[in-house]
């Protein structure tokens, strides 16, 4: 019986080892320096087919249709004027109050909206020929969604521009058994069709590929690694247990 469960833990021992060298780095994952200005063009699926489909533009959520909403946080500049520069949180009743002008309902409204009905305001008793400009700094009513093998799936909100790798860092990083080399991005497009991206967080992070950007109600899925999963999921992992409870696959 000795050499029986001598022989066992050898052989787990063995395997563990290989899988180690087998396994990639578990750090959270880091945010992107400085994500490339030109969304990338990735290769693209559609869902529920196993055909490779035409290449799509990754778009970045920062457009120019979004409409403000309660909670958002913006950046109002006035150019010339850094007395009316600031920064504001649309309230629960959508109103944004500064200098001069007093309240106003933003939500529903664009940026570009904004900054004329600023500027008119501005324009009509204090300034001749005011430049505004607005930057939505947080977007609360944007959401994306992440599951799968990350330590804390789960809904969040876009909170500034979104990256990939900034999404996985929201959700806790990678957890346990998770495979990084092939990440799955379900998204809607504008004419209701699905899409599926696949990305290779790895080669993100080493600069060999651009950190995508997420948009509103993108679905990141973080699969298991099969071959890993297999063997803690077996039997002779049952075995090891019962001989030695030492856990070897974490």
């Amino acid at each position: 019986m000795y050499r029986f469960t001598r022989f066992f833990c050898c052989a787990a021992l063995s395997l563990v080892s290989l899988m180690a060298h087998a396994q990639p780095s578990r750090g959270t994952p880091a945010d992107a320096a400085g994500s490339a200005a030109t969304p990338p063009t990735v290769p693209t699926k559609d869902a529920g087919t196993s055909g490779v489909g035409a290449p799509i533009a990754v778009t970045n959520p920062l457009e120019a249709d979004y409409k403000i909403g309660s909670q958002d946080l913006i950046e109002i500049v006035v150019l010339g004027q850094p007395d009316l520069t600031r920064t504001v949180r649309v309230n629960s009743r959508g109103m944004i109050s500064m200098p001069l002008i007093g309240q106003l309902d933003v939500v529903g409204k664009s940026a570009q909206q904004l900054e004329a009905l600023i500027a008119d305001r501005l324009r009509e008793d204090f300034l001749q020929n005011p430049q505004v400009t607005i930057f939505i700094k947080e977007f609360t009513s944007l959401r994306f969604t992440v599951e799968g093998a990350v330590n804390k799936p789960g809904v969040y909100p876009i909170v500034g521009p979104m990256t990939l790798l900034r999404a996985l860092a929201v959700a806790g990083g990678q957890g346990q058994l998770s495979d990084m080399s092939e990440i799955m991005l379900f998204r809607i497009k504008p004419d209701a069709t699905r899409v599926t991206l696949v990305f290779d967080a790895e080669k993100i992070r080493a600069g060999e590929q651009p950190d995508p950007p997420i948009l509103n109600d993108d679905l990141v899925v973080v699969k298991r690694n099969k071959a890993r999963a297999a063997v803690k999921d077996s039997l002779f992992r049952d075995i090891l247990d019962f001989i030695n409870p030492i856990p070897f696959l974490r």
